[in-house]
């Protein structure tokens, strides 16, 4: 079973909520007829498909078998991932995977929300 990092980048592939993986894996699989029909499968599945699960086995195999693009992957997710940064005494707020519905982002609220 691949590592829980390497499904939720899956995730968030097949979701293409992080355009800069998805290119990077789209540039990775070029040359990799098997790999891209993998990555194609993907596109739109749910976090528990067994196509993002496919992709999560991919990665995986893929990164093993290039360090150099594993790294690059886990690079550009952490970046992903860290996009906001709260200031000393501030709030950091990360959505990540599929999200369905509505999200706040907030730091203080009084009262409440209503959609």
């Amino acid at each position: 079973m691949p590592e829980p990092v390497l499904v939720s980048i899956a995730a968030a592939v097949a979701g293409r909520t992080v355009a800069g993986l998805y290119q990077l894996l789209k540039a990775k699989f070029a040359d990799d007829p098997d790999a891209s029909a993998v990555l194609d499968a993907a596109e739109g599945a749910a976090e528990d498909s067994v196509e993002v699960r496919e992709l999560a086995a991919t990665l995986e195999k893929t990164q093993a078998a290039d360090p150099v693009f594993g790294e690059q992957l886990r690079q550009e997710w952490e970046r992903a991932t860290v996009d906001q940064h709260a200031e000393a005494d501030g709030v950091t707020n990360q959505v990540s995977g599929q999200v369905s519905g509505n999200v706040v982002q907030a730091r203080d609220i009084q009262g409440g929300i209503k959609f």
